[in-house]
């Protein structure tokens, strides 16, 4: 199974987030990245941007498919990598690392509350598998 860092919180739609300093970075998973295969391009959302929790925020695109890259809180967007728009290969070499997408200022931290953690995330994606 693909690496699934236990700090962090997953949403079925397989991206990640991390609660720092009031600010929820988000990113998709190892396994999501693995799924997509290499990734080609990457559209950040604009800072400033309001989203809620389970919008399209953003989109990643590799050799495979196009996916949508969804807000696992509601809030604002506050920062983006836009590194990745110059080398999008970040996502798969450091999904959760250099690889994030964008940071969003929550409206509401508990949202994060009802996203998986690493165990139930781990389970979905072996009965995804399945």
């Amino acid at each position: 199974m693909s690496d699934t860092p236990q700090e962090l919180r997953y949403a079925s739609t397989h991206e990640w987030a991390r609660l720092e300093d009031g600010v929820v970075t988000v990113g998709i998973s190892d396994h999501a990245q693995s799924a997509l295969g290499d990734v080609v391009y990457v559209e950040l959302p604009e800072i400033g941007q309001p989203v809620a929790a389970q919008e399209e925020a953003a989109v990643v695109e590799s050799v495979k498919a196009a996916s949508d890259i969804y807000a696992p809180v509601g809030g604002s967007i506050v920062a983006t990598n836009s590194i990745l728009e110059e080398a999008p290969e970040i996502v798969n070499e450091d999904p959760y690392g250099d690889g994030w997408f964008f940071k969003i200022e929550p409206d509401d931290t508990a949202e994060l509350d009802g996203l998986l953690d690493a165990e139930a995330y781990t389970e979905a994606c072996e009965a995804e598998e399945h």
